[in-house]
């Protein structure tokens, strides 16, 4: 069953839980605590939370509710979930706190381990991505709405877009990109904090995103199921689709997100834990 339907009412949901963050961005009086996983978490970030789980509860009480602050549920408890909200209420927590505008609300439907249905709203910005695998994807900015798709790489040699992040760059991520020189010499590198570098691969304005340090299921899966709605994939090192809810840990392998790339041409290399 599609939940097409639905993208509407997330979006409102994400656009008012992103209104609530924006009174609290660029205050010199917000508060940072430092959670178990050693990761910041704020007052904007358990406000988005509360309008997020009002809101979907009132969409559809029957499903449940993984949300990054409110992720102790166990694996005992979740493990038979075949479709559940996955949701960030602030992504990019650093970027946040540094008062940059690329933080985002995310809000992502799973279902058979697979993320079909997914919101990303940049409060800042203005930008409202949001997409369903099957029936497309979307961007809303400065009032206009129109349909979005991945850029198709037809050749070696072709000039590629990586992104990266603004706050996670590695050894290992250097070593992958000089791997993939040799069939794309031309890199232009794109930097963008939290899921909007998939939402870039998803409009078309980057091509490929390699992440080689840890991220949690919550990070990536609103933007993964916008950049497949969007003929986009992310894969793991196997080039296996990333996958939902499969196991006991909620961080995913290391990935790399693509919009048309075929998958071949990316390098295969062992790379240093």
């Amino acid at each position: 069953m599609s939940h097409h339907h639905l993208l509407p009412e997330l979006r409102r949901i994400a656009k008012a839980a992103g209104q609530k963050i924006i009174e609290f961005h660029g205050s010199e009086k917000l508060k940072v605590q430092t959670k178990a996983d050693k990761s910041p978490v704020t007052a904007a970030d358990l406000a988005a939370h509360q309008i997020i789980l009002e809101g979907l509860t009132k969409l559809s009480r029957d499903l449940p509710i993984l949300s990054e602050e409110a992720a102790n549920i166990s694996w005992a408890q979740r493990r038979d979930w075949e479709t559940y909200w996955l949701v960030d209420p602030l992504d990019g927590t650093k970027e946040f706190i540094k008062g940059n505008g690329e933080f985002t609300v995310n809000i992502s439907l799973v279902e058979h381990r697979k993320a079909t249905l997914g919101v990303v709203y940049a409060p800042i910005k203005d930008w409202m991505y949001s997409g369903c695998v099957g029936h497309g994807a979307e961007k809303i900015s400065a009032g206009r709405q129109e349909a979005i798709n991945a850029r198709n790489i037809t050749a070696s040699g072709e000039s590629v877009k990586i992104v990266a992040s603004r706050s996670h760059n590695s050894e290992k991520l250097d070593s992958w990109l000089e791997a993939l020189a040799e069939n794309f010499p031309r890199q232009v590198r794109v930097s963008m904090g939290s899921s909007l570098k998939l939402c870039l691969i998803a409009e078309g304005k980057a091509d490929i995103y390699p992440r080689f340090t840890p991220t949690s299921e919550w990070d990536t899966a609103a933007s993964h199921a916008i950049l497949s709605a969007a003929g986009g994939r992310v894969v793991d090192l196997d080039h296996k689709e990333l996958a939902y809810n499969g196991k006991e840990s909620l961080i995913n392998p290391n990935f790399i997100a693509l919009g048309g790339f075929p998958p071949q041409w990316l390098p295969r290399i062992q790379l240093k834990s």
